[in-house]
Formats: C-alpha cells, sequence, structure tokens
C-alpha cells in the first residue's frame, strides 16, 4: 500500500500536470471548448497507453541487460533529481507549440513528450524493475496519476484563472522540492543496498 501511495505521488510530480496548464491552454486555444475535451481525452489514452507498454516491458529491458536493483534505484535517484531541479529552475516551455495555426496536435506534443516524455516512461521502466512482484500495485499508481492528471488539464481554465501564473510556477516549484527528497531517499536506498554487498 505505501508502494503504491509513493509511486502515484511520484508519477503525478514527474507528470507535472500544474506545470503543463499553460502550455496545453496555448496549443489548444483556438478550439471551441468541446473540441478542446475531445482532443484532450484522446491524447491523453494515447499517453496511457504508451506508459502501461513502458511499465510492462521495463523489467524485461532491464533484466535483459542485467542491472541489478541497486545500480536502477542509484540510477533513478538521479534522474529524478534532475528532473526535480528543471522544475524549481524551469526552462522556457514557451517553445514547445510549434504547430501551425488551426492544426490540431496528434500525438506530439501533448501525449508525447509532455505527458509521456522521457523522464516519466524511463522512471516507469525503474519501478518496473524495483517492484517485479507489484505489478498490479504500480497499475494503480499509474491510473490515479492519469486520472489526477486527466481531471487537472480539463478544469485547466478554472486553475489558471484561481491560481493565475505566479501561483502555478509556486505549487510546480513545490512539486519539485517534493521529488528532490523521492529522489535522494531512491538514491540512498540503493547505496545503502550496494554497501552491504
Amino acid at each position: 500500500m505505501n508502494e503504491t501511495i509513493s509511486a502515484t505521488i511520484l508519477l503525478i510530480l514527474i507528470m507535472d500536470p500544474l506545470g503543463n496548464l499553460p502550455i496545453f491552454m496555448s496549443i489548444l486555444k483556438h478550439l471551441e471548448a468541446k473540441r478542446r475535451c475531445v482532443i484532450l481525452i484522446r491524447e491523453m489514452f494515447i499517453a496511457l497507453i504508451l506508459m502501461l507498454l513502458f511499465l510492462y516491458a521495463g523489467e524485461y529491458v532491464l533484466s535483459f541487460l542485467n542491472l541489478r536493483t541497486e545500480t536502477v534505484s542509484t540510477s533513478g535517484g538521479v534522474i529524478l533529481f534532475l528532473i526535480a531541479i528543471s522544475m524549481i529552475f524551469p526552462s522556457n516551455k514557451a517553445n514547445t507549440n510549434n504547430l501551425p495555426v488551426g492544426d490540431e496536435p496528434f500525438i506530439v506534443p501533448l501525449a508525447i513528450p509532455l505527458v509521456a516524455g522521457p523522464s516519466l516512461l524511463a522512471t516507469l521502466m525503474l519501478l518496473s524493475h524495483q517492484y517485479p512482484h507489484q505489478m498490479h500495485n504500480l497499475i494503480y499508481a499509474l491510473f490515479i496519476a492519469w486520472v489526477v492528471t486527466v481531471i487537472i488539464l480539463l478544469l485547466s481554465g478554472i486553475f489558471l484563472r484561481i491560481l493565475g501564473d505566479k501561483g502555478i510556477n509556486a505549487l510546480e516549484r513545490l512539486m519539485g522540492l517534493i521529488l528532490i527528497m523521492l529522489a535522494t531517499q531512491m538514491f540512498l536506498d540503493g547505496m545503502r543496498v550496494y554497501i552491504k554487498l
């Protein structure tokens, strides 16, 4: 149960729905509200299918590469730490929208890389290797994180009105700080196992 909760929080933090709100809004702003919801749900389902594929394939890929659990845990901590740093000190995300005016996004850039980005897919592979006998818990965690992300993105207009740009930025930095703590814990767990060998 604890693993499911921590995995859910971890996946929500990496999906970063609050940080992606302004980008989703800018990409879909020229569409009417009903069409915007249809596209958003379609893109989120595409992202979910891709995430499930990586969750199932991750254990086999890492086992094929003969990577030990402590190696996966330590490197996962480093990866998450770098993701958290980019959340606390973000680069300019506004360049994500390279669509011609009037075009609808399909797969890129909403499903990939904004939701199912390289960092999230790598994390799913690491989790499936770290907890190979708790796959059902990881699926629950992924599904809950996905549902939370969908709800936040569907209510994007409300969130942006209530929080404003500064509020969204502050929340993203707070999420980055939490992710740094989770990354440090993962790194230390891997080092602890390695030292005992």
